[in-house]
């Protein structure tokens, strides 16, 4: 099926049937999938963050997933670079990237742009967030409007985060956060990009959550947490975050029943789905509502 230069996006929470859906448009649409989940970048973790299978990477080609090791840092603006010119190298070939994944920033960074602010000074930070502490958010945002009075109207007076962060980009690059967002441009044509969320009814949802926490021990989970937590890797990188290390990592050293491991990752992972909820309704409000199941419906979408 012939279609004009396209960025297909598919976002949506974990467990909602992401996956299989890119597999079915890459078929129709001739695509190529691109992923855009934070985790499934990994190469060590590919049960827990439930990679795609060998045999549907056979069926259609899939790049970014399981590439870095959990041994290093991996940032938005990393992924948002690697992306990009994945994307351009499958439009040159004539066919449709489909970005596939949970993480919102991911999508932000590509279909808005990235603010290419320079590292902010640790020691800097330190200084600015001990005095935060120190006189409280009411009377530092009243100093932040007198250093940069560009944020009044930008960052609300009781976002404590944004104001910390305003008045270290203006310290350290004498430019207002503000310019630094307004100026930020996204690489690709807006035009290009058709946005979908996929919103599975909630029973579907629940039940995807349990198949899959339950296929992962079954492939052999604990053993892939096992040789993660041998790597010793620093305390403040990424990887930890993924779901279900730590209570596996307790499981091991026997805190924890098998029961009460899969229990809490259940917890944790619907925890994370309504945080990915939360993303979408604030974030993608102008992206296109689907159903999974209603595939048809989908691909009439792009086509016409």
């Amino acid at each position: 099926m012939d279609l004009k230069p396209t960025i297909v996006l598919l976002a949506g929470p974990t467990a909602s049937g992401k996956s299989k859906l890119a597999i079915k448009l890459s078929k129709a649409l001739n695509g190529e999938i691109v992923n855009a989940d934070s985790m499934q970048v990994y190469k060590e973790l590919k049960i827990l963050t439930s990679r795609p299978s060998p045999s549907d990477v056979k069926k259609i080609k899939h790049h970014l997933y399981g590439f870095i090791s959990v041994k290093k840092n991996f940032s938005t603006g990393a992924w948002l670079n690697i992306a990009t010119k994945k994307i351009k190298s499958i439009l040159k070939k004539k066919k449709i990237p489909i970005l596939v994944g949970g993480t919102g920033l991911y999508f932000k960074a590509l279909v808005d742009g990235l603010v290419q602010i320079p590292d902010i000074p640790i020691l800097l930070k330190e200084k600015i967030r001990k005095y935060h502490k120190k006189i409280g958010q009411e009377k530092f945002y009243n100093e932040l409007l007198k250093l940069d009075p560009k944020v009044k109207n930008f960052i609300p007076k009781s976002d404590s985060q944004r104001s910390i962060r305003a008045h270290e980009v203006k310290k350290f690059t004498k430019k207002s956060l503000y310019d630094w967002i307004k100026n930020t441009k996204p690489t690709f044509d807006p035009n290009l990009f058709k946005k979908f969320f996929i919103h599975p009814s909630k029973d579907f949802l629940l039940q995807q959550i349990n198949l899959r926490m339950n296929k992962m021990f079954k492939q052999g989970v604990k053993q892939e947490v096992k040789e993660f937590l041998k790597l010793k890797i620093r305390s403040d990188l990424s990887a930890n975050k993924v779901i279900g290390i730590q209570e596996i990592k307790d499981h091991l050293v026997k805190k924890l029943t098998l029961t009460e491991v899969k229990n809490l990752i259940q917890i944790r992972t619907r925890q994370y789905v309504k945080r990915q909820f939360t993303w979408a309704r604030g974030k993608m409000s102008s992206w296109k509502i689907i159903n999974p199941k209603n595939y048809k419906d989908i691909l009439d979408t792009l086509v016409n």
